[in-house]
């Protein structure tokens, strides 16, 4: 049962209900970055004037006056950031710029948004956290928010969503009551606290019943950058989200299921409970493209986390090599194929000779010779042991300057380290290295293995057919690497060539979204990336629309080199409306067989309505008119079809004197419409999405598959509401009832 008031006053100024008596070593366990141990949410019992009933409507008016407080208490922890000052305790102009920078940052993760709810929950605990049924303890009472706020005192009047005592919030059922007496959820409009819900979980003779806020929450209408999901977590994303830092995490989910925002919670997550080591090693959220990174950049820095970077596949790789060009899909493949590896291996390797001729180091009047059999010796168990070609090249004049010095031990002179470096700085040392072991720079690499036929066929041999070969040499060889029009593929060969030279670095925990669409390749290099650290990998069979698409998670894991990572999978939709999402399904047998379809949790009778128009001619007509009928509802409107048909309908839109947007522009209040080329419609989400001729959608990709399974995607973004107008016939998979 929802509890609703009257809108509430503007100015609400009045303080906090009572103020916790517990010690101040127990309020520190709640702090975050502390020991994770509960501490105490204010305790409504010990108050002058206790709680009244949950039916009691001066209720809602003093969880109106606990926002406030907690809005006011947030303010003053602001405010004492911004008055601290550092002028007695830095040392230098060094450390006052990096306290300054800190200060600054905590600044901003202290703001409080006026229209993001502080707390969304409540949990009244039976027995006092971490006491014994036995003694007795009375319970607590924790508010539950995106942050963790305390008073001037410290006593917490927020709980952080990520501290352990917050998960019974989103594990407790009356199954599992987790000790929860009570579940309170809270309902707002623009930013101020309007309704709450009750859940007693461990009162058996309540009857179970599904959350209505929880259900309005989920279909909020959608306007601007994709929002967090703090509130609505449910108990399977729970356990994604707070999954151990040390094991990769792949998540196989459905349209609406809500994968995307459980890999940025866990982010969140694992920078609260493992925030120094992730500050040293770094974190990275990896997206399709610029527009899917532009819709889900404001997630982290509503839950309070700014630090986290995004870049795409393409941005990893592109370091010091301008992408002009394209393949055809079949090159494309190709260069995407794993095998690739085992080319350019073979291809930095043969720059390594054995020598032919020893090495003489003259030092003063004495003369140190290094026989070639010794030298083929320390060049062959380099190769051995398989080092990177760099470390290697930075290793081999340490090795013969070792043999020289063994030889001065031998003849009784006393050299140290500061003679081997010398003698491996030496003329005739440095010329042997050179010759031996050359520098291997790994975009000319790339360039000689697609222009020079010879040198490919070499290195490819038993690993790639001589069709195959043909299809990746170019045709038109380019004269250097600034000269050559490189494509994404070919930026990709660059950095694995770059990771055979020297290392690439790791970062602590990479989270790869769309991951479904990478080539082995590709994901080789986001493997290079977290090589050493974990991964969240998200994404969805169905929806790969590559040709190189992956087809099974266990093959893309052990590309990315985490074949042990545990494979979950999300089968509830919490965004797409049954019947919309029961309609796409159709298309499953033929795009991912076996593949589970979504079960929808949402009823919305008269969601899906689909429209055929006489003819071609109308079809412009037809299109506009939904759009201008779904302008009609409240939230985002997004108009997806081919991208062929994108300029007729941008035309016929602005006939109309209908504006829209382009895919990553913001939608505001006065611009709700969004033009989306279906190539770019992955992971975006709209309340009403009005898809344009279906057939044109599966026509403009390469093959039938690869076609119907962007019409998947396409099918699958509506929250509310979704019309289908065509002119030419539906894909017989779709027509099939």
């Amino acid at each position: 049962m929802i509890h609703a008031g009257p809108e509430p006053a503007r100015r609400c100024r009045t303080p906090l209900l009572v103020r916790s008596r517990r010690s101040a070593a127990r309020r520190r366990a709640y702090s975050p970055g502390g020991n994770t141990v509960p501490a105490p949410a204010p305790d409504l019992s010990d108050a002058p004037d206790a709680p009244d009933a949950p039916d009691s409507p001066d209720l809602l008016g003093r969880e109106r006056a606990h926002l406030s407080a907690s809005r006011s208490a947030l303010r003053a922890m602001r405010e004492d950031v911004q008055a601290l000052d550092i002028r007695d305790v830095t040392a230098n102009w060094v450390n006052a710029a990096v306290l300054e920078s800190q200060i600054e940052e905590r600044v901003k993760a202290l703001a409080d948004l006026a229209h993001t709810p502080l707390f969304f929950g409540r949990l009244d605990y039976l027995h006092a956290v971490g006491a014994e049924e036995a003694e007795g303890a009375a319970g607590e009472s924790f508010y539950i928010g995106r942050r963790h706020v305390h008073d001037t005192d410290g006593d917490p009047m927020v709980i952080d969503w990520r501290a352990p005592v917050s998960q019974p919030f989103y594990q407790a059922s009356r199954q599992k009551p987790l000790d929860v007496a009570l579940r309170r959820r809270f309902g707002y409009t623009a930013g101020e606290l309007t309704a709450y819900e009750d859940e007693h979980l461990s009162d058996p003779t309540e009857t179970a019943t599904s959350s209505k806020l929880l259900q309005a929450e989920i279909e909020r209408p959608r306007v601007g950058p994709m929002r967090d999901i703090v509130a609505t977590i449910q108990p399977e994303q729970d356990e994604i989200v707070r999954s151990e830092l040390g094991g990769t995490v792949c998540v196989q989910g459905g349209p609406g299921t809500g994968k995307t925002a459980v890999g940025l919670h866990r982010v969140a997550y694992l920078l609260y409970a493992h925030r120094e080591r992730l500050a040293r090693t770094g974190t990275l959220v990896i997206g399709p493209n610029a527009s899917f990174l532009h819709y889900i950049e404001q997630v982290l820095p509503t839950l309070g986390e700014l630090e986290v970077k995004q870049a795409t596949v393409a941005d990893l790789v592109a370091a010091g090599t301008e992408v002009r060009g394209t393949d055809p899909a079949d090159a494309a493949v190709i260069k995407g194929d794993a095998r690739m590896a085992e080319v350019l291996r073979r291809a930095v390797r043969s720059h390594v000779t054995l020598p032919t001729e020893p090495v003489v180091v003259v030092r003063g009047s004495r003369r140190w010779r290094v026989p070639v059999y010794e030298l083929v010796e320390i060049v062959e168990q380099l190769l051995a042991r398989d080092m990177r070609y760099g470390a290697a090249h930075e290793a081999l004049p340490q090795r013969i300057a070792h043999a020289v010095l063994v030889r001065m031990e031998e003849a009784g002179e006393a050299p140290d380290d500061r003679v081997q470096n010398a003698v491996a700085r030496n003329p005739a040392v440095k010329a042997a290295v050179k010759a031996v072991w050359p520098q291997v720079d790994p975009a000319k690499l790339v360039l000689r293995l697609l222009s020079d036929a010879e040198f490919l066929a070499a290195h490819a041999d038993g690993v790639l057919s001589a069709d195959e070969q043909k299809t990746i040499l170019w045709t038109k060889p380019a004269r250097s690497v600034r000269s050559a029009k490189w494509s994404p593929a070919d930026a990709v060969l660059i950095d694995e060539a770059g990771d055979l030279i020297s290392r690439t670095h790791s970062l602590g925990h990479v989270v790869l979204d769309e991951a479904q669409d990478l080539s082995p390749m590709q994901y080789r290099a986001v493997g290079r990336r977290c090589s050493t650290g974990s991964a969240t990998v998200l994404g969805d069979l169905a929806q790969g629309t590559t040709p190189w698409a992956t087809a099974s998670w266990a093959d893309a894991l052990h590309h990315l080199g985490k074949p042990e990572a545990l494979v979950e999978e999300l089968t509830a939709g919490f965004r797409v409306p049954r019947e919309v999402i029961a309609y796409a399904s159709r298309l499953l047998p033929a795009i991912s067989p076996g593949l589970a379809p979504v079960a929808s949790v949402r009823e919305s009778p008269g969601s899906l309505a689909v429209r055929a128009v006489p003819d071609v001619a109308e079809l412009d007509a037809g299109t506009v008119a939904a759009c201008r009928e779904s302008l009609a509802h409240e939230g985002s409107i997004g108009l997806i079809a081919a991208d062929a048909r994108i300029p007729a309908l941008a035309r016929a839109l602005t006939a109309a004197g209908l504006g829209y947007l382009a895919p990553g522009e913001e939608a505001r209040a006065e611009a709700r419409l969004t033009l989306v080329p279906a190539s770019l419609a992955k992971g975006l989400e709209y309340d009403y999405v009005v898809l344009d001729e279906p057939a044109a959608v599966v026509d403009g990709e390469p093959d039938e598959r690869t076609g119907l399974r962007r019409l998947y995607v396409a099918l699958t973004r509506a929250v509310s509401g979704l019309v289908v107008v065509h002119a030419a016939a539906l894909p017989e998979q779709l027509a099939r009832s």
